[in-house]
């Protein structure tokens, strides 16, 4: 594995140097910003680079794009002091195989170094939660654009549903059971369920009560129907 480090402390800098290569990391090179990391990625090719955020000239993250534009293949492992959630959404956003924080011990660092290697994503663990949330907080805005997106189309609101499936959802909407749907329709209660089933799909929404509530919020059907 070959490795360039960046950071703008020199102190810092020498310290991780002498550290990696005493356990036989290979460290093919040193930069002070972001436009010197660039420039020395382009002469060393290295495998990895472990790279600060915080940095004149150019920054790590602006640093990081510039790096997966030219070579996407480069692992960067941002290694810094900031435990801002942007600084991270911001760093993974940008390529970034990793975030780590400078307050970790040597051998957590070699084990994420190893995991890397394997394809893992070297993340400190205080900021997993925060990663996760943010995960969770897009999943929910993009299944609630689909939905805005469904409903706010030019078409009119249940123009998907077939005419069965009209009279099903109404029926439903207005509390009858699927035994009894299938009876007043002459059809059995699994094919209620079946249609059940593609109009949830259909409406993009998750179960019954949804898609309830989104016949009556739309206007498809009324209440007291």
């Amino acid at each position: 594995m070959k490795v360039l480090l960046v950071d703008d402390h020199s102190l810092f800098l020498e310290g991780l140097q002498n550290l990696l290569t005493a356990r036989g990391v290979k460290v093919v090179g040193t930069a002070r910003d972001g436009l010197e990391a660039l420039e020395k990625t382009r002469q060393l090719s290295p495998d990895v680079i472990l790279m600060d955020v915080r940095m004149p000239r150019c920054d790590g993250l602006s640093a990081t794009r510039l790096i997966k534009a030219e070579r996407p293949e480069s692992k960067i492992v941002m290694l810094t002091t900031s435990a801002e959630e942007a600084d991270l959404f911001e760093a993974i956003k940008s390529g970034a195989s990793g975030y780590l924080l400078k307050n970790l011990k040597p051998n957590v660092l070699f084990n994420y170094l190893e995991g890397l290697a394997r394809g893992e994503a070297p993340l400190s663990r205080e900021l997993s939660a925060d990663l996760l949330r943010e995960y969770a907080r897009q999943a929910v805005a993009l299944e609630d654009q689909k939905q805005e997106s469904a409903q706010s189309s030019g078409s009119q609101p249940g123009s998907e549903l077939t005419v069965r499936q009209k009279e099903i959802l109404e029926m439903v909407a207005a509390g009858y059971s699927y035994k009894e749907v299938g009876a007043a329709l002459y059809i059995s209660e699994n094919t209620v369920k079946y249609h059940m089933g593609e109009i949830i799909e259909r409406l993009h929404v998750k179960n019954r009560e949804q898609v309830v509530a989104y016949a009556l919020r739309s206007g498809m059907v009324r209440r007291g129907t």
